[in-house]
């Protein structure tokens, strides 16, 4: 909750097919800051209307609303605090999204929600963690590759998270091969963050995940050496607050919410084959 008081100025911002960090430049251009003097907790989808809140390190000045005004974004709200908004601050995020020309009946959503419910579903790192067409990972292997893959002081920590996440993928995957994402499964839930440390699985998952990962050890040793520590995440997510309405025979609108670094899509692909139209050239 906001202080309603401090250096930093708060904004509550609603956008459509705006990344976060296109609004976060342009609201430095604005108000004439710093880029770096830009705060907010985590990344949204472009492709969406989306709302969440930036913050602007402005000591001892007050800012006149209308100077942020710009056609790419709404300000919705304003409050003061004392703190800069960082990467991982906020506790969730919450989703309403319509899935359109869908071929399944109320009975079989309804049962896919109840199995949702009762066993979650697969926490993958989804395709935008990676980028259009996977580059991310295609540019993280030709930085591993000339050793300069070193966070995001050397402007690669975009191409660090998106190796990170693609080795957990890894993991999952085989995870689920095993069926250890079944209730028949009572072990260990989670899977390897790679990054310094020693891996705190019990013997038998830190024997898969050294399997799992032997062919991928210069990814692994670029992770390390590039100051990230070694943590594990749950390799299930379960939605909370889950609701669905039916808007037409082939149109339902499914609202619920996520823990902090969960995918929506990595939700709706265990509801849904989603197809998303190609975009036309401006």
């Amino acid at each position: 909750m906001p202080s309603n008081e401090g250096e930093h100025l708060l904004l509550h911002v609603r956008k459509r097919d705006q990344n976060t960090q296109w609004v976060a430049g342009l609201l430095a251009q604005l108000a004439q800051i710093k880029r770096n003097d830009i705060g907010f907790c985590g990344l949204k989808d472009r492709f969406a209307v989306t709302t969440q809140w930036y913050s602007l390190h402005l000591p001892g000045r007050e800012i006149e609303l209308s100077q942020l005004t710009h056609p790419d974004f709404e300000i919705l709200a304003t409050a003061r605090h004392h703190r800069k908004l960082r990467r991982g601050m906020h506790s969730g995020n919450h989703f309403k999204i319509t899935l359109r020309q869908v071929d399944f009946t109320p009975t079989m959503l309804e049962d896919r929600l109840q199995a949702i419910a009762s066993c979650g579903v697969p926490n993958y790192f989804a395709e935008q963690r990676f980028g259009h067409h996977g580059n991310n990972l295609h540019k993280a292997q030709a930085l591993i590759d000339a050793d300069q893959l070193k966070g995001n002081r050397r402007g690669t920590g975009i191409y660090l998270s998106a190796a990170r996440s693609w080795l957990f993928n890894l993991l999952v995957k085989r995870r689920i091969e095993l069926g250890h994402l079944t209730e028949e499964f009572d072990g260990d839930q989670s899977a390897a963050l790679w990054g310094r440390g020693r891996n705190s699985a019990d013997g038998l998952i830190a024997e898969i995940e050294a399997q799992v990962l032997a062919d991928w050890q210069s990814w692994c040793y670029a992770l390390e050496h590039a100051g990230l520590k070694q943590e594990r995440r749950d390799i299930l997510l379960y939605p909370q607050q889950f609701e669905a309405q039916w808007l037409a025979d082939d149109q339902v609108q499914l609202q619920f919410s996520l823990d902090a670094g969960c995918y929506a899509t990595a939700l709706l692909r265990e509801i849904s084959q989603l197809l998303r139209p190609e975009l036309k050239p401006l």
